[in-house]
């Protein structure tokens, strides 16, 4: 079986989910197999200022839910649905991050959505 995770599936994003007028990027598509681990990353060039990031899951047929917010240098903070089991989240800096599901299932397949936002700025901004 062959998981699909990806940041979007619309033409408003490029090949590396650059959304027109943003400076957030993250991977774009990824294809892996059941029971293989899938990363992706997320970076940004807004500012150091930016350095709270966030990781939404869509599934298909459902709504976009949280999954983590992280910091850098802290431990990620994990929804209850998806703590204790196989995700997790880097953070090494303000500018970037990475997202990891372990062990594939075909429920995995969806949408994974970076998000970064300013500690002052109550909007985030997508990527």
């Amino acid at each position: 079986v062959t998981i699909l995770l990806t940041c979007a599936d619309t033409p408003t994003y490029n090949s590396s989910c650059l959304i027109d007028g943003s400076d957030v990027t993250q991977t774009s598509i990824l294809w892996e197999h059941e029971g293989e681990n899938a990363t992706m990353s997320c970076s940004h060039t807004k500012g150091g200022s930016y350095y709270q990031m966030y990781w939404y899951r869509q599934l298909p047929g459902e709504t976009m839910k949280p999954v983590v917010y992280t910091v850098a240098d802290t431990e990620p903070d994990f929804e209850p649905d998806f703590r204790g089991g196989r995700f997790s989240a880097t953070k090494p800096d303000a500018h970037s991050g990475t997202f990891t599901v372990e062990n594939l299932q075909p429920e995995d397949n969806g949408l994974y959505f970076c998000v970064v936002s300013d500690h002052s700025d109550a909007d985030a901004h997508e990527g």
